[in-house]
């Protein structure tokens, strides 16, 4: 297989990932990435666990990912679980068959096995001890947890005995791997139904894999951010390029929140050689910035009430996914109507004006 083949299929499996709900264990696979690498993924980075920032999030570990012969990192990161009920179980590198290979995370009742992986924060290699639910209602253990108590009344203290041998190894199995098996509970959890990765994660995977500062190859194993209150705050998602607005998003998948779509930066007007001419085209183009981005805004703080007066009531999973379709209509409606009117603007700025005519001999000036 040439390079440029393998080079694709490495970064199709590695976008299916996340996108499916593919689970996997040591040597009694259900499934897997159908690319194995050779090189094992870095040791896990030392971070601290940023505070709460949504009620009814819950912990999703930072982890090594693959794409273009390069591990990168993806942040941990709080994630508003798709369904009341459901707990997030993290996925994993495995060895097996040669290599090592990805084994996706899912969402469901339990937690199922993550490779017996110490990330920390409650996933300790075995279930999760960062919190539990109760009726509608996810409460976190503080013992673990970082949440502002003040704010959030969820919560109790456990303190946890955590008895795996304490070290940042990334992967189980093959030379200087997690040695953990899979216990029949967990092996219970992986066959009973769960969902993959929400949109939401998908799109902070894609926008850590975007970061070149996250790649291994430039932080060496020490990524400069290893984990955000919220998905997608990578550093290329908060320091955008110019070009990359609500009008054109560089995700295959559309935005689901108007969180989802990056702040909308002020971009230069296409030159037309004439310089007052270019002073009011730039004048035009900043204030559809300015009013794009107040629009996206006011669809953000409004999506996020909606979100906050959501969890105040003891609503059904299906009236949850209700919002989120409505939430996903409104944001993709937002985004088409910036499209049209970016690419309105820059067709009429790009017309040449009709060339002033010289009134011929005997015709009045006008």
């Amino acid at each position: 297989m040439n390079q440029s083949a393998s080079s694709f299929l490495v970064r199709t499996a590695c976008a299916l990932a996340l996108g499916l709900a593919v689970i996997a264990i040591p040597e009694i696979a259900v499934a897997q990435i159908s690319v194995s690498i050779t090189l094992a993924p870095p040791a896990l980075p030392v971070y601290e666990q940023p505070v709460l920032a949504e009620e009814g999030g819950i912990w999703t570990p930072g982890y090594w990912d693959y794409d273009e012969g390069n591990y990168f990192w993806v942040p941990g990161t709080w994630v508003q679980p798709p369904a009341v009920g459901l707990l997030w179980t993290p996925g994993y590198w495995g060895w097996g068959n040669g290599g090592y290979a990805f084994n996706a995370g899912y969402w469901g009742t339990s937690v199922g096995f993550y490779g017996g992986i110490n990330y920390g924060f409650g996933y300790f290699g075995q279930g999760y001890e960062g919190g539990h639910w109760q009726g509608d209602h996810f409460y976190y253990n503080t013992a673990v947890s970082h949440v502002n108590v003040t704010n959030i009344h969820n919560t109790y203290t456990q303190t946890v005995v955590n008895n795996m041998t304490i070290n940042r190894v990334s992967f189980n199995g093959g030379k200087g791997g997690i040695t953990a098996r899979p216990t029949s509970a967990e092996q219970a959890a992986a066959r009973a139904p769960h969902q993959a990765a929400t949109a939401v994660q998908v799109q902070h995977r894609q926008a850590a894999m975007s970061d070149r500062t996250l790649s291994a190859s430039v932080n060496h194993g020490k990524p400069p951010v290893a984990a955000t209150a919220r998905p997608n705050a990578t550093a290329a998602s908060t320091e955008r390029a110019p070009e990359k607005t609500a009008a054109a998003p560089t995700e295959s998948r559309p935005p689901v929140h108007a969180a989802d779509i990056p702040a909308i930066a002020h971009k230069p007007a296409p030159s037309t050689g004439q310089p007052e001419r270019d002073k009011v085209n730039q004048r035009q183009q900043d204030e559809l910035s300015d009013n794009q981005e107040k629009q996206r805004q006011n669809l953000q703080k409004q999506q996020a009430d909606d979100h906050a007066q959501a969890a105040k009531q003891p609503t059904a999973s299906a009236k949850g996914d209700e919002l989120e379709k409505q939430h996903e209509a409104q944001t993709q409606a937002l985004a088409q109507r910036h499209a049209s009117e970016q690419k309105s603007l820059s067709e009429t700025q790009q017309k040449n004006p009709e060339p002033k005519r010289e009134p011929t001999h005997g015709e009045k000036q006008p």
